[in-house]
């Protein structure tokens, strides 16, 4: 029907068009900002999904450097007690030479003198080994008082509660049980053998503790470092932009904007068709 009123022609070119220029306003953006989804109206559900898994790999990322700062943790404290071993090693073979009827007087003086700044020293390490200015072995440290809980998840109940505070409290009492072990006579001296073969066997079990638990941090440290990487692997694939199928779609919605601009051109002249009807 020819009116001058309604043009049905150039009404449906003109919604067409708003569709389509809409279309494309929406893959120049996607494609500017290299999301699929930029907004809830992109994608309501996706946009859901993908915060929650955002909001893992956050956490799961931060646990990350929670299990390695408890390793670097272990490590210090595990390296503190090597060398408390290499020294209670030296002042095992002091004793053991002290303890020989070959040594003179003078002899177990000057090996006295060795082993008690070695025994010192061995006070001095347990005392003020820290990571991050706070001591973490004897009976007082973060490891020898009690247990130390690290947290290796996104949610609040994934923790590890390390124990080894039996074990590094018995270095300390050992060690000062070796510091106060008298070194005048080669009697004195048989007996600080045995003082510090105690001692090496405590810093061996606190040091197979330590050990451990930085191992298992290792894998937690693994593990997530898996889970981070395919989920967001799986982010990706809900918000990112795939630039092969939009770059197709956006050519698609250009081509379409020029077609229905020239119909609608087209259409608006069919009200002159009415014109020359009436002359």
């Amino acid at each position: 029907m020819l009116s001058l009123h309604t043009n049905a022609a150039a009404l449906s070119t003109q919604g067409s068009l708003g569709k389509t220029q809409n279309a494309l306003s929406t893959s120049m953006t996607r494609l500017g900002t290299g999301l699929r989804v930029n907004s809830a109206m992109d994608d309501a559900a996706g946009l859901q999904i993908a915060t929650r898994l955002n909001a893992q790999t956050r956490g799961m990322a931060v646990a990350q450097r929670n299990a390695q700062n408890g390793i670097s943790m272990l490590q210090t404290a595990e390296g503190a007690l090597d060398e408390v071993s290499n020294i209670t090693l030296r002042m095992k073979d002091l004793a053991t030479e002290g303890a020989n009827g070959t040594a003179t007087t003078k002899d177990i003086t000057a090996m006295k003198a060795e082993f008690d700044d070695l025994a010192a020293e061995l006070e001095n390490i347990l005392t003020n080994t820290k990571f991050g200015g706070e001591a973490l072995l004897g009976a007082a440290g973060k490891l020898g008082a009690g247990s130390v809980t690290f947290q290796i998840g996104s949610d609040k109940a994934e923790t590890y509660e390390f124990k080894a505070n039996t074990e590094v409290a018995k270095v300390s009492t050992d060690v000062t049980a070796l510091k106060g072990g008298t070194f005048a006579t080669s009697v004195d001296a048989n007996k600080a053998i045995d003082l510090a073969n105690t001692v090496l066997d405590s810093v061996g079990a606190a040091r197979a503790k330590l050990g451990a638990g930085a191992n298992r941090l290792d894998h937690v440290n693994n593990n997530l470092q898996n889970m981070v990487t395919n989920v967001t692997q799986a982010k990706g694939r809900i918000m990112d932009t795939d630039y092969a199928k939009e770059t197709s779609n956006m050519t698609t919605k250009q081509m379409l904007m020029q077609a229905s601009s020239s119909m609608l051109k087209q259409s608006n002249s069919m009200s002159g068709l009415v014109m020359s009807l009436l002359q």
